[in-house]
């Protein structure tokens, strides 16, 4: 069936919000935007920097709470990608604006038996995430994991209690199709938060299709183009991933697409993460479905349309409008 109205009535109130953003930089009112936590396992590979710079310069548009990082299979430990979430920060001109806070190295079955003790793996995203959540605002904090799920879970197994307070909008699965990196990287944890109370959108990639967000694709030779020289210039050069330095992250998006190899990759790339950003800044940009919340067991989708609990599940992106809009809020933060 189609959005729920009392879900569609909490987009409708974020679009709202983003229209009403009268605050100045260094003091913004309750008002000021989407709250957003951004979950990112940073240094996968180059839609993670994509959406990070495309959140945080739509500064009309959200107010970012705080950057969490978890690490993945792909990218090194979580230091590794501590070290990417913390070089696009420092490209788009937010390194005093904004944390990078270290999250989970390892998994949700190997750490939430810990969550009660005052260290564990992760417990400073996992700490950060409850505080934040649990704040008085108007509209519920925005969770906007694009990798896996664990520190999110992690959270919720901490305080349940958060679970009333947040929005988690998760850009994984290939759903209703098994498999998808994110998920396979922590199933355990998107299986925990499914069974919660929390509200769960569900970002969906669907490799090959083109109903899912890996449709969301840049071409090579126009990421060529466009990107150099755009985004805000910073005083202090800062290192890629490769080598190199780099002012501005336009020149750094160029760089990271040069060490894809085209052979494999061809001439376009999805940019699935961005997707995940874009829709929560404009929700008219994909579809959204409301369902019974399925269970995945044996890494297979079981439907239970009995399931008084329902989630959405987002598909249909309007690519090239999302693709032009990285394009545009580059080029306009000069």
């Amino acid at each position: 069936m189609k959005i729920s109205f009392s879900q569609f009535s909490i987009l409708l109130a974020l679009l709202l919000i983003t229209g009403c953003n009268t605050a100045s930089e260094t003091g913004k009112s309750e008002d000021s935007g989407i709250h957003v936590i951004f979950d990112t396992d940073a240094n996968n590979e180059l839609d993670d920097q994509h959406a990070l710079a495309y959140l945080l310069l739509n500064k009309d548009v959200f107010d970012v709470i705080g950057i969490t990082v978890n690490a993945t299979y792909n990218g090194g430990d979580i230091d590794e990608h501590m070290k990417e979430a913390q070089r696009v920060v420092d490209l788009v001109g937010w390194n005093s604006r904004v944390a990078v806070i270290k999250g989970a190295n390892g998994d949700f079955r190997e750490i939430e038996g810990q969550v009660k003790q005052s260290d564990f793996d992760g417990h400073e995203a996992v700490d950060f995430i409850i505080n934040e959540a649990m704040k008085k605002r108007k509209e519920p904090l925005v969770l906007l994991p694009v990798g896996k799920l664990t520190n999110v879970a992690l959270a919720l197994k901490k305080k349940p209690a958060i679970a009333k307070r947040i929005r988690i909008v998760w850009l994984g699965s290939n759903y209703p199709e098994p498999g998808e990196y994110n998920q396979d990287n922590d199933t355990a944890s998107m299986n925990y938060v499914l069974q919660t109370e929390a509200p769960f959108e569900m970002v969906t990639v669907r490799y090959g299709a083109e109903s899912g967000t890996g449709a969301v694709k840049a071409k090579r030779q126009n990421i060529y183009i466009r990107m150099p020289g755009i985004g805000p210039v910073v005083d202090t050069p800062v290192t890629g991933r490769h080598g190199g330095t780099f002012t501005c992250f336009g020149d750094y998006s160029v760089d990271l697409f040069r060490h894809t190899d085209p052979s494999v990759k061809g001439c376009f790339r999805s940019l699935y993460d961005m997707a995940a950003v874009a829709i929560v800044k404009d929700p008219t940009w994909a579809t959204a479905i409301e369902i019974p919340c399925p269970a995945l067991i044996n890494n297979a989708w079981v439907e239970q349309p009995d399931n008084p609990r329902t989630i959405l599940v987002w598909e249909n992106f309007k690519k090239e409008l999302i693709i032009e809009d990285l394009y545009k809020t580059l080029e306009s933060s000069h």
